[in-house]
């Protein structure tokens, strides 16, 4: 009887993929163990959708190494129109993959997945699938072995793009050509749900899928809410009863798991943080990078799977939802644009991890973490799971950009903002910054030196505007995408990007042997002056010592001093 029910089952499998045409390498493959290439995977998708009335091809632009950039849209009644198929209700899967093309399970998984949605009719007519075969197309033709902690495949992609960006982190600031399009096509399409597929480093452990989830922090309270409950814990449940018990993605506070994780605060320069700026519920799914590769494989398609059947079920709801939820956004006034770690929030939950101890390095002779595989445990571990604003701002009427920042334009109408032209030139009475403070970093970030903490002067002026310099009002739904990149102190703002750096630097200075007799005459003709210049020489040791510190005190106060210095370009209108 049980060789009976083994030849069936073995029958079962090849009418299957049978039915379900083509395999592709990783298939093949009898160890499981090969990703597809570049080659093999453009010639995999023009052979499987070819003669299919409900799939299409799009060619979106040429990435960074002059390969076209492709979306694969999967609609059941044929209908591959954005905007006809939002006006239908419908909702939108969005899924990428291989933006980090050494991790390349999403790769594979989705070849199988669209190809069994297409054979199995398994589409529904409530759903489209937008999916990026693979975003990061130079990586992928960079093939090799170069990640020393991973398991498989025996060939694969590099992190680097052809610039070497890392392209998971350049989403909000869109250096390179493919997060350009990314931002177009993603804004396009408004997806409801998006998918973007890695895998791990870090610590060792049992499971072998992690997820990162948008944080609820970063989305409307009502989406929050609404993912935790209707897709994020049927995600985990289901994965389990697949034989694949997840756990939020391995950030240790500690040492080790043991000591608690810690939710990921996913900002704008990550994809799934990016896609919270548009109100989109996100997923991150991190494979551990130490299990076998069929395993890794089998488990993301098994997580598309069940993602695509929740939202199936959640269709008509979440689109509701969001829309309502972006109305409501409208009339919001106060925007959270900076949030810290809460300690004092903290879930038990199941962990299945191994043992670690310490022990003498056979290459430095000191002190080394090892994780022992004989030593598996099944324990609750701390997991900390919320933020906390530190910051948060009122919105103003609208902000007035102007037009010589080209590169701020092009990502305000590439986000669908709705922006209209002055026409004709203006003194406008506006709440402008200046930035009193700042620290920036001393090595380079991914093609940048960014700023974080910085200090802002609020004052009151009349600026100058001229005709063709761009007016946002901030009563419409890409607010959150405004507020968090024109609000310098956002984390990942325009500002903290480097996008305004030369109003960092005083264009003019004073010559110390002329400017010394006008400063005198200064202090001589203004009382008021003289009394505040003695006090602050008083309060401050190096001002009191330094002739060239209280010239250039005086200097700041005279005519003479540039009053763009520092002066952030963004108006605010507040009335």
């Amino acid at each position: 009887m049980k060789a009976i029910t083994t030849i069936l089952s073995i029958i079962s499998i090849l009418t299957l993929n049978d039915v379900s045409g083509q395999q592709i390498p990783f298939e093949k493959d009898p160890e499981r163990n090969t990703t597809v290439t570049y080659e093999e995977l453009r010639s995999y998708y023009q052979d499987l959708l070819k003669d299919e009335k409900q799939a299409k091809i799009m060619d979106l632009g040429k990435t960074d190494v002059g390969k076209p950039l492709q979306l694969i849209v999967l609609s059941k009644d044929g209908d591959f129109d954005p905007q006809s198929i939002k006006a239908k209700g419908k909702a939108v899967l969005f899924m990428n993959n291989g933006i980090h093309p050494g991790e390349p399970e999403g790769i594979d998984a989705s070849m199988m997945f669209v190809r069994d949605l297409l054979r199995q009719n398994k589409l529904s007519s409530d759903v489209v699938i937008c999916l990026i075969p693979v975003y990061n197309i130079a990586g992928m033709l960079n093939r090799g072995t170069t990640r020393a902690n991973q398991n498989g495949p025996n060939a694969y992609g590099f992190r680097g793009s052809s610039q070497n960006y890392d392209l998971n982190r350049d989403f909000i600031k869109a250096d390179t050509r493919n997060a350009m399009l990314f931002n177009e096509v993603f804004s396009t399409w408004d997806p409801d749900v998006f998918f973007d597929t890695h895998t791990s480093n870090g610590a060792d452990y049992q499971h072998i899928m992690t997820l990162i989830a948008t944080h609820p922090d970063k989305l409307h309270p009502k989406l929050s809410s609404y993912m935790k409950e209707r897709f994020t814990k049927p995600l985990y449940r289901e994965m389990d009863k697949k034989g694949y018990p997840m756990v939020p993605y391995v950030d240790s506070k500690g040492e080790t798991p043991q000591s608690g994780l810690v939710s990921f605060l996913d900002g704008p320069r990550y994809s799934t943080g990016y896609a919270a700026l548009h109100h989109t519920i996100g997923y991150m799914p991190e494979t551990h990078m130490w299990k076998p590769y069929k395993d890794r494989v089998e488990s993301t398609y098994a997580l598309m799977e069940i993602l695509h059947e929740n939202l199936k079920r959640e269709a008509k709801h979440i689109v509701k939802l969001r829309q309502e939820i972006k109305e409501e956004l409208v009339h919001q006034k106060q925007f959270v644009i900076r949030w810290e770690l809460d300690t004092t929030k903290v879930e038990q939950i199941p962990f299945l991890g191994f043992q670690s101890g310490h022990q003498t390095s056979r290459v430095s002779g000191q002190q080394r973490l090892y994780y022992d595989r004989k030593k598996p445990y099944s324990q609750n571990i701390p997991h900390y799971y919320r933020y906390q604003e530190t910051l948060r701002i009122d919105k103003p009427k609208a902000y007035i950009v102007p037009q010589a920042y080209e590169k701020v334009i092009q990502l305000l109408k590439a986000n669908r903002v709705d922006m209209q032209q002055l026409k004709r030139d203006t003194i406008i009475d506006a709440e402008m910054y200046y930035i009193s403070d700042y620290r920036t970093s001393n090595r380079p970030y991914e093609g940048h030196y960014p700023h974080t903490d910085v200090e802002l002067e609020v004052v009151k002026r009349k600026q100058a505007y001229f005709e063709g310099d761009w007016v946002i009002p901030t009563n419409q739904q890409a607010i959150r995408y405004i507020i968090e990149t024109l609000e310098p102190q956002a984390t990942d703002s325009f500002f903290n990007w480097n996008f305004f750096d030369a109003v960092l630097s005083q264009k003019e200075y004073f010559s110390a042997y002329i400017f010394e007799d006008y400063a005198a005459e200064m202090l001589e003709k203004d009382k008021d002056l003289k009394k505040s210049f003695e006090e602050a020489k008083i309060n401050d040791e190096k001002l009191r010592t330094s002739g060239t510190a209280q010239l250039q005190w005086l200097y700041q106060r005279s005519p003479f001093y540039e009053k763009t210095f520092k002066l952030y370009p963004i108006a605010r209108l507040v009335n």
